[in-house]
C-alpha cells in the first residue's frame, strides 16, 4: 500500500483519498483496486511517519477534503521501497524461470 501511494503522489503531485484511490485503479488499468477502509489508515501512518504531508482544501467539486503530498522523507523511503520491490521482482522471476 505504501509503495502504491508514495508511487501516485510523486507522479501526481497533491490528491485527496479519493482521487488516489482513482489513480490506482487508473494507472494499474483496472487490476489494482484500493479500498477506502485500507487507504485511510495507511494514509494517517505513512503521515505519523513522516512521509506524507496533509492540508485542508477543496475538491473540484467544491467539498472540503484533507489533500496529501510526498514529503522528502517520503521521496526517500519511496526510492528505498521501489529498490526493495524490484529485487522481489527479480527473485521472482528467477524463480519462475528455474528449470
Amino acid at each position: 500500500m505504501d509503495l502504491l501511494v508514495l508511487k501516485t503522489l510523486s507522479q501526481v503531485g497533491h490528491l485527496h483519498g479519493y482521487g488516489i484511490v482513482l489513480h490506482i485503479q487508473r494507472a494499474s488499468e483496472d487490476l489494482l483496486h484500493v479500498e477506502e477502509g485500507s487507504l485511510y489508515p495507511a494514509l494517517h501512518r505513512m503521515e505519523q511517519n513522516g512521509w506524507i504531508k496533509s492540508e485542508w482544501a477543496l475538491t473540484e467539486t467544491n467539498r472540503k477534503a484533507k489533500f496529501y503530498r510526498l514529503s522528502p522523507a517520503g521521496k526517500k523511503h519511496l526510492a528505498d521501497a521501489e529498490n526493495s520491490f524490484n529485487q522481489l521482482v527479480r527473485g521472482i522471476r528467477s524463480l519462475m524461470q528455474y528449470a
